[in-house]
Formats: C-alpha cells, structure tokens, sequence
C-alpha cells in the first residue's frame, strides 16, 4: 500500500480512485477531521491552533500571509509523508480547490521536488479525456504497486 498526495487535495474523486486501487489517498478531509474533534479546539470553525500557523513556517516564510502558512501546517504533512503524488492541472473549484492561489503554486512545487514518482494530468474537458485520465491514474497506481513489490 502506498501513501499518495492528490492536488487539488479535497478532490473526493481523486482520494476515491486511489483507495479503490487498496492505497491511501492523502487528503484534507481527513487532517480537517482530526482538527475538528480535537477537544483542544474550542471554536470549531476556526479549525486552528496557535502551533498550526507557527507549524506553517517549516514550509513558509514568515513574510508569507498568515492564510498560507496556516493552510501549510495542514498540507505540508501531507505533502511529507506522501510516497507518491498525482496532480490534476487546471481543475475547476468543484472538483476540490482550495482557493488560494499561493498555497496551490507552493505544494504542487514541494510535490515536483519530493524524489518520489509524481503524475501530471490535465482536467478533462469532455468525456474521451475523462476516460484517457482515469486510465492513467489507473496505469500510475498500478505501476506503484509493482515498483512496490520488487
């Protein structure tokens, strides 16, 4: 089983295909999860701590906006555990954006520069398209698990 980072990282689609394959999808829903039932929170959505911007900066700068650094110290976990990484360029909002401009450009840059396999698809603008992505996720998953085995 191999641990993969999806960008967009709430894309249900994404983390859906990869547990199919028996991996694990390394996704937001899951770190926010752990963020919101945690009793050290006192105002759920808020969804933050002191440590999580001061967290923030192993991956940002202190002079970046407070928002990126706090969406780092959620991402950048991710983005260190994962042993490989597919991202989808161009998705719309819907298919799990994050809405910031910044964050986006400075994950997908730690993903490209991790020495682990990474997958680069385009977002499908019609059906054709949709199936040859899903074939190579399909193909992308397939050939961690066989690299795996070696």
């Amino acid at each position: 089983m191999v641990k993969v980072a999806i960008y967009p990282p709430n894309s249900l689609i994404l983390a859906d295909l990869i547990e199919r394959k028996g991996h694990t999808p390394l996704v937001l829903q899951k770190q926010i999860r752990q963020k919101i039932k945690d009793p050290e929170i006192d105002s759920p959505p808020m969804n933050i701590t002191e440590e999580d911007p001061i967290n923030g900066l192993k991956y940002a700068a202190i002079e970046v906006p407070s928002g990126v650094r706090g969406r780092m110290s959620i991402i950048g976990p991710l983005i260190d555990e994962a042993e490989a990484a597919i991202i989808v360029d161009g998705a719309p909002y819907g298919f799990g954006c994050i809405g910031c401009a910044r964050t986006n450009e400075l994950s997908i840059f730690l993903l490209r520069n991790r020495d682990i396999p990474v997958l680069e698809v385009t977002y499908p603008t019609n059906q054709d398209e949709t199936y040859l992505m899903v074939n190579e996720i399909n193909d992308f998953v397939d050939s961690l698990e066989e690299s795996g085995e070696e």
